[in-house]
């Protein structure tokens, strides 16, 4: 079939397999010329199909030539229907893993499950016997807790006064006034059960009961914390609450780990467009008139040269890992610098429908937002008939 992007507000209804397997080749090339990292062996990847989990699971194979197993809960093909970029990805990147000479083997299924933990425990066993590293990168919207049996759904709103601000519509350029009304208690709650730091827990501790950790373990999750412009309906909001709670998790994990001599660190990565943060109001203005600034000074990254900086220069290079105040590894320091953040901050105010073609980079945002779904990549030939029915091969 001729595969072609169809949009529905903030999501792409299709993926292209080619334009996905051409986005994995490019992120697997990239880190193969930055050079070997003396990084880990066995590394379990959760959530390991698009996003910073995807950048994780490539530098860890093409970076330190390990073996990974990946978690993720995508949707496969069907006859005429196209699978989620993700499924598309991890089939290239298992692909591409194998001609390499290296083990991938994926697990599809709701990594908040006591079922799919069970399952990649048990191939953990037969297959690695022991993890290295544990990379926690889930960004799902709903939870199924799996003790209560209850549906939990997060929110993005701010917490005690209505928000108003500026945000655009990428798609238009259109830029708007946006006001979000203030949480109550029960979704500021339901938002710590799905995004906070119970889950990360909860799979460490079984892993652990199981004997799958090896001794000097490192696992790491992934948040935001993002500058003033933006605190009141993220760090400040909703899912601030839960960020605050995945980093609180960490030391606790640290302390679950010390018998083991095992580490639980908070990675703070810098702003990208994903899915999710671009149904952030507010973000996608933020992030076109960062995007603008940091190419300008020659310090923009995508996800996978945040990764690749992450494993090489901040948990592998050698030395004690740096981290802030609060414990959390800072991946997002150029784009904190007081330098950008001054700009933004000047930019903000001046930014319209008319002004932002000069002074953001919508056209970067609306380039990278394709490319999530396999659109927009030199090399791939997007009027050939494509087959849609690609399979993940080592999948359970």
């Amino acid at each position: 079939m001729i595969i072609e992007p169809r949009m529905r507000g903030f999501i792409c209804l299709t993926a292209h397999p080619k334009g996905c397997e051409q986005n994995v080749k490019n992120q697997i090339e990239y880190v193969k010329s930055k050079g070997k990292i003396n990084g880990p062996k066995r590394v379990l990847v959760i959530g390991a199909s698009t996003g910073f989990g995807l950048a994780s699971r490539i530098t860890s194979a093409f970076g330190s030539d390990a073996s990974t197993i990946g978690v993720f809960f995508e949707k496969p093909p069907m006859e005429g229907k196209t699978a989620s970029p993700g499924w598309y990805n991890s089939a290239a990147f298992e692909q591409e893993a194998q001609k390499a000479g290296l083990y991938a083997k994926s697990i599809n299924g709701d990594a908040f499950s006591n079922e799919v933990k069970e399952q990649t425990i048990a191939m953990i066993k037969a297959d690695l016997g022991q993890v290295d590293l544990i990379i926690y990168s889930l960004a799902s919207p709903v939870r199924v807790h799996p003790t209560t049996g209850v549906t939990h759904r997060s929110v993005l709103k701010p917490i005690g006064t209505t928000f108003t601000n500026k945000t655009v519509d990428f798609h238009t350029g259109n830029v708007s006034q946006v006001s979000i009304e203030p949480a109550n208690q029960e979704d500021i709650d339901n938002t710590v059960v799905v995004m906070g730091g119970e889950d990360w827990s909860m799979w460490m501790d079984a892993m652990k009961e199981a004997g799958v950790l090896a001794e000097g373990v490192t696992t790491v999750a992934y948040s935001y914390i993002g500058p003033e412009v933006t605190e009141a309906v993220y760090r400040k909001g909703t899912i601030g609450r839960a960020k605050d709670h995945l980093e609180a998790t960490a030391f606790e994990i640290t302390d679950k780990l010390k018998d083991i001599n095992g580490k639980g660190y908070v990675s703070v990565n810098k702003a990208l467009v994903t899915q999710a943060s671009s149904a952030i109001p507010v973000i996608p203005l933020y992030i076109s008139l960062l995007y603008k600034i940091m190419k300008e000074k020659g310090i923009h990254e995508g996800c996978i040269e945040q990764i690749q900086r992450l494993f090489s220069e901040r948990l592998y290079s050698g030395t004690a890992i740096p981290t802030d105040e609060k414990g959390r590894i800072r991946i997002d320091d150029w784009e904190m610098r007081a330098d950008v953040q001054e700009q933004i901050a000047k930019l903000w105010t001046e930014s319209t429908t008319e002004s932002l073609v000069e002074i953001g980079d919508l056209a970067g945002y609306k380039q990278d937002f394709l490319n999530l779904f396999g659109f927009g990549f030199e090399g791939v030939d997007y009027l050939a008939d494509t087959d849609e029915m690609v399979q993940v091969h080592s999948i359970m």
